[in-house]
């Protein structure tokens, strides 16, 4: 799995280096089998994102993307969105994904997170429970569209160096979702919109589709 991310990524347009970063040996021996970079970090990260900042503080860049290896579907156009946020305009400073929902499953699915956006694509809200749904009706035809979050981030190095560095957050416990740390603190983290719904590999059950999908020949 983490080979087809791999593979996706460096066929990103916008992406000039892709590393992967980990602090477990079986991880690096298998990303050197297939020829891939890898960097080995520090065990007692409490989070990707701690993870990824001490690879970044090494790095002369930009723009750090953060491509996680549970999204072995993520197309290379979707890596190219969340950095062409970054690129192309300076006020940005964290980037991100979201889709429509269409399954109507996914409303009450806690392993779909949902975000609220306003009308300048900037995310309000993370949540695993539903976001904008009427009470009593539900999400009715009139309602407005519900977003799904998709877990990839792009940050302006400066920035993800200060992310590493601030406190976990009350909502960011409470929902498990460490980009409320993000709002939470103040700053604010740009959304684009894409027609792509990877599936992440959050479950086995998401495991079992994912493999289908490539056996009945996804790209890969």
């Amino acid at each position: 799995m983490v080979e087809h991310v791999y593979r996706r990524a460096e066929a990103a347009a916008l992406v000039e280096t892709v590393v992967v970063a980990t602090d477990d040996e079986r991880i690096a021996s298998a990303v050197a089998a297939f020829g891939g970079q890898v960097r080995m970090t520090r065990a007692d990260h409490a989070s990707g994102t701690d993870r990824l900042a001490e690879v970044a503080d090494t790095l002369a860049c930009d723009v750090v993307v953060n491509v996680q290896a549970d999204e072995p579907l993520i197309e290379p156009h979707m890596i190219d969105a969340v950095v062409a946020a970054c690129l192309n305009d300076p006020v940005v400073v964290m980037s991100t994904l979201r889709c429509r929902i269409r399954d109507t499953a996914d409303l009450q699915d806690p392993h779909v997170v949902k975000v609220a956006v306003g009308r300048d694509g900037y995310a309000l809200f993370f949540s695993r429970a539903a976001i904008g749904l009427d009470p009593v009706s539900g999400h009715g035809p009139a309602a407005p569209p519900v977003f799904k979050h998709i877990g990839l981030y792009a940050y302006r190095r400066p920035f993800l160096l200060t992310l590493s560095r601030l406190e976990p957050t009350p909502l960011e416990r409470a929902e498990r979702l460490e980009q409320l740390r993000v709002l939470e603190h103040g700053y604010r983290i740009m959304t684009t919109e894409t027609e792509h719904d990877p599936i992440g590999v959050d479950t086995p059950a998401d495991l079992e589709r994912v493999r289908g999908l490539v056996a009945a020949g996804a790209p890969v």
